[in-house]
């Protein structure tokens, strides 16, 4: 009869990602992981394979929580502009300061080296694009693909803010998505 699992394997992902974003990709081990979870080697290596599997499903369960926050945030979320703006702003409120965001940038490049991992994120940017696309339904002649502009817009203001990152994020981002939609708008104005 299999042991009862003292930890249960979500509970071990979470660790890793937390690992992953405090030491980078790199450090994670299933020593390293061993000694942060205070289970096994053997028995992460039971549960996990090998090194690829391990960062593939913590990077997954992290998409999962991703998806989930946004579904969340999308519900309570007016569909509106400024709707757009909040949902975005909130999502933003994750990076942190300077160094959280450097080190997410390290775990978005392993998302970028895996097949499945990058369909995960297309398949988040396609869900987060059809949200941006009903923010903006009301407005009258909006550029094709709204969704995929603003998303982009949001993920250029973080870059930008991460080479001068004086502003808090999350206040960076609220101003330059507000200038970027009230142009948009303004510019669709009959």
């Amino acid at each position: 009869m299999p042991r009862k699992k003292t930890q249960s394997d979500e509970d071990v992902l979470e660790a890793a990602h937390r690992l992953i974003h405090r030491h980078g990709p790199e450090a994670l081990t299933f020593e390293r992981l061993s000694k942060t979870c205070g289970l096994s080697g053997s028995t992460l290596v039971q549960r996990f394979k090998n090194k690829a599997t391990l960062r593939q499903r913590t990077l997954l369960q992290a998409w999962d929580r991703l998806d989930a926050k946004t579904t969340k945030l999308a519900n309570a979320t007016p569909r509106t502009p400024a709707g757009a703006i909040k949902l975005l702003v909130a999502l933003s409120r994750d990076y942190g300061g300077i160094e959280s965001y450097a080190e997410g940038l390290l775990v978005l490049r392993e998302d970028l080296r895996d097949p499945v991992l990058r369909a995960r994120g297309a398949s988040w940017k396609a869900s987060l694009c059809n949200i941006l696309d009903s923010c903006f339904a009301s407005v009258v002649d909006t550029p094709l693909d709204i969704g995929l502009l603003t998303a982009s817009h949001w993920q250029g203001s973080l870059l930008w803010w991460s080479f001068d990152p004086k502003a808090e994020v999350a206040s960076y981002v609220e101003d330059s998505l507000g200038r970027f939609v009230a142009a948009i708008v303004t510019a669709r104005k009959p």
